[in-house]
């Protein structure tokens, strides 16, 4: 009886030793998801001709740290080419940094508007020790928001571009406070659970039902909090301002049919936009002019342009 009662507590002990170092681990490859190589996006961006070199030496703008209330600094850039109290903050997706939100701040500028963009927490220059797939980062989304007020005082008229995670970050910012404008979600995920699942099917192989126990247990241990609050339809669900909804349907990494779900959870007014070029999000540099095209007539749409800014073509 002894012996047996030594074998199955050493066959829970070894259980329970696997459980361990695997919770860690697929925890780990989430909390410190490998980011993209800083000088290659530089280099990528500069190359493609989406950052111009000669336009950002020369706008006027301002270097910010912003304190979030997670506990560290936020990197801003304030980019003001025009005398307007109009502006739209832009949000990069995950392994991305502020470089890859340039491209949007030119499209903005164009549009009338001037910009923020910022690098996530654990990315750039930013603070912050893990990637938290939206949870922590609409907290920061917040920071910059308020830090924007602030800035330019009681006439602010913003709204919130947001790419992939950026995208999911700016939904969950605005399921908690719904102040801006108008938001652009390109290529969101609609859950994150979902968005797991879906990556672990098809990149690895992993027990999916299993290593998502793990996961969720083992993020609520080590970052604090839970998987089930990263959860964008429902906090899109919370949203009354306009948003406008993109995605391509070459998506294979988040599928198109969660911007599908995302857009029909959202009451009016909203607006959708699938684009057929582009893998995930690409669609912009597929098609620069179709999408800015696609934030013009949202924009006009619900008489968020200035008259001056409307081009012909509207």
């Amino acid at each position: 009886m002894a012996k047996r009662m030594l074998w199955f507590t050493g066959i829970f002990s070894s259980l329970t030793a696997l459980t361990t170092v695997s919770g860690f681990a697929i925890s780990n490859q989430l909390m410190y998801l490998k980011k993209k190589d800083e000088n290659l996006i530089l280099e990528r961006e500069t190359t493609a001709k989406r950052y111009d070199e000669y336009w950002y030496a020369n706008v006027k703008k301002s270097e910010r740290w912003i304190e979030s209330a997670n506990g560290y600094s936020i990197k801003a850039i304030f980019l003001e080419p025009h005398a307007t109290n109009r502006y739209a903050i832009i949000c990069h997706g995950v392994t991305e940094n502020k470089v890859n939100s340039f491209k949007y701040a030119r499209m903005f500028e164009r549009l009338g508007f001037n910009s923020v963009v910022y690098d996530h927490r654990r990315h750039g220059d930013s603070g912050g020790k893990t990637t938290s797939f939206g949870h922590y980062e609409k907290m920061d989304l917040q920071a910059i928001v308020q830090a924007l007020k602030l800035h330019v005082g009681p006439h602010l008229v913003f709204g919130i571009h947001g790419e992939s995670m950026g995208a999911a970050t700016t939904i969950l910012y605005a399921g908690m406070e719904d102040s801006a404008a108008f938001y652009i979600s390109d290529c969101a995920y609609s859950d994150i659970s979902e968005q797991i699942l879906h990556v672990m099917k098809t990149k690895t192989k992993l027990p999916t039902a299993i290593s998502l126990k793990l996961i969720s247990v083992f993020l609520k241990l080590r970052d604090g909090y839970s998987i089930r609050t990263v959860s964008p339809r429902e906090a899109v669900q919370q949203i009354k301002s306009p948003v406008l909804f993109i995605h391509s349907t070459h998506d294979e990494f988040v599928l198109p049919k969660m911007t599908q779900e995302l857009y029909e959870l959202k009451s009016e007014p909203k607006m959708l936009k699938f684009f057929e070029e582009g893998a995930h999000a690409q669609s912009f540099n597929a098609d620069p002019h179709a999408y800015e095209r696609t934030v013009e007539e949202f924009l006009d749409r619900f008489g968020l342009l200035k008259e001056e800014t409307k081009k012909s073509a509207l």
